[in-house]
């Protein structure tokens, strides 16, 4: 079935709000369940260690199954574990059982993981298809689902309704939604073939005289910048509503307001960003994206005030919001292969999810979780000052 690009543009809308959804309804549940569980900051970021390990096993093989057998498995593979995932935490949390709650948030980890690099695969071909920046309008999906997860997850957190059932019905919801999706998403995008592609594969010998794309010091400082914007919207979707709870006094409903608040702030971001990026360019909406970002970080970190936090949250998702999707696009323009490329970029910046969860709990378990921030603003100032990286070399390309 040929599809057309506006009808693959519309799918990857529908797939990147999946994830979002589940996501979002799990970390507005996250005090609750480290409640059920009984457990210490530092315990809760060992737990959250199962979406590291699910994360990076998803990315480091979801290059090579997209060149073997293209992103549309992946990506329907990786939605079907992120639905499970959700289900298995609702289970644990019910039981008390960090383990499972653990290996829920592995099955998570693994389908986004693995299946958004398959989806930003897509994502990219399509917005090459288009010929104008609509990556981060994909990725503004992804944020509305949080959005939406979000506001469902502040309701029944304040009427008390069960963990595990919300959870189920999340669950049966990316399920019923994936499966009229899926097959919008055509076979084949991504895998390597003998013949050159619009993915840049070329043939046999062509592709062994190429130099391999992680050798490439401007590809490298591209994924760099993903690092550290990942690590700063990761961290709010791992800690946000604790550190609200804990480090500004919050009540567990407003600290899932707030981050209602921030995943909002990255929708209006992604949504508005497209047109900011084509008018002036990726490395001038990826260093505003930084710095940005680290302004609403220092906030939350500096000033013990809860309004400011809850403000601070808006100024953090807007600097988030552009850093993934647009380094990806950055990425898959930088040279021949972009399927690589993108996935090799998508790889670094989900390294953040590795290091993110148990290295913010460690360090919130002894200096507190708003100290622990520290590192992320770090990361995030540095990132500023790589963005003429993102720079686009090639008139032809889009911005």
């Amino acid at each position: 079935m040929t599809v057309s690009p506006g009808r693959r543009r519309t799918a990857a809308f529908a797939l990147f709000f999946l994830p979002g959804l589940a996501m979002a309804s799990w970390v507005t549940r996250t005090p609750d369940v480290r409640d059920l569980l009984g457990a210490s900051t530092g315990r809760m970021g060992l737990v959250l260690f199962g979406l590291s390990v699910g994360s990076m096993a998803g990315i480091l093989c979801s290059g090579p199954l997209v060149a073997r057998w293209g992103a549309r498995p992946l990506i329907a593979a990786g939605t079907l574990a992120t639905a499970a995932g959700a289900g298995v935490i609702g289970l644990g949390a019910a039981a008390g059982a960090d383990a499972v709650v653990a290996l829920g948030l592995g099955l998570i980890g693994l389908g986004m993981g693995g299946g958004e690099v398959a989806l930003n695969i897509e994502g990219a071909e399509v917005e090459r298809l288009l010929g104008r920046s609509t990556l981060p309008a994909m990725h503004g999906f992804y944020s509305l689902g949080t959005v939406v997860g979000a506001a469902g997850g502040m309701i029944l957190t304040a009427v008390s309704f069960p963990v595990l059932w919300h959870l189920a019905i999340v669950t049966a919801v990316v399920l019923a939604v994936l499966a009229p999706t899926i097959r919008y998403v055509p076979a084949g995008v991504g895998r390597r073939t003998g013949n050159s592609n619009s993915n840049g594969s070329g043939t046999p010998a062509q592709a062994s005289a190429r130099p391999a794309v992680w050798r490439e010091p401007r590809l490298l400082l591209i994924g760099g910048i993903i690092l550290a914007l990942a690590m700063a919207e990761g961290t709010a979707n791992d800690w946000l509503p604790l550190v609200m709870v804990d480090g500004h006094g919050f009540d567990p409903a407003l600290g899932s307001a707030v981050y209602a608040v921030f995943a909002a702030s990255m929708t209006v971001g992604r949504f508005a960003g497209g047109r900011f990026v084509d008018r002036y360019g990726r490395a001038a909406a990826l260093c505003a994206s930084a710095v940005v970002g680290a302004v609403g970080i220092a906030l939350v970190i500096l000033v013990d005030n809860q309004a400011v936090a809850a403000a601070a949250a808006v100024l953090w998702g807007i600097g988030a919001s552009l850093g993934f999707p647009v380094a990806l696009s950055a990425a898959g323009d930088s040279g021949d292969n972009s399927a690589a490329r993108v996935s090799l970029a998508a790889t670094l910046g989900y390294v953040a999810f590795l290091v993110g969860p148990p290295s913010l709990g460690q360090l919130g378990e002894h200096f507190g979780l708003r100290n622990a921030l520290f590192l992320v603003l770090i990361l995030v100032l540095a990132a500023s000052f790589a963005t003429p990286a993102a720079r686009t070399t090639d008139p032809a390309h889009t911005p």
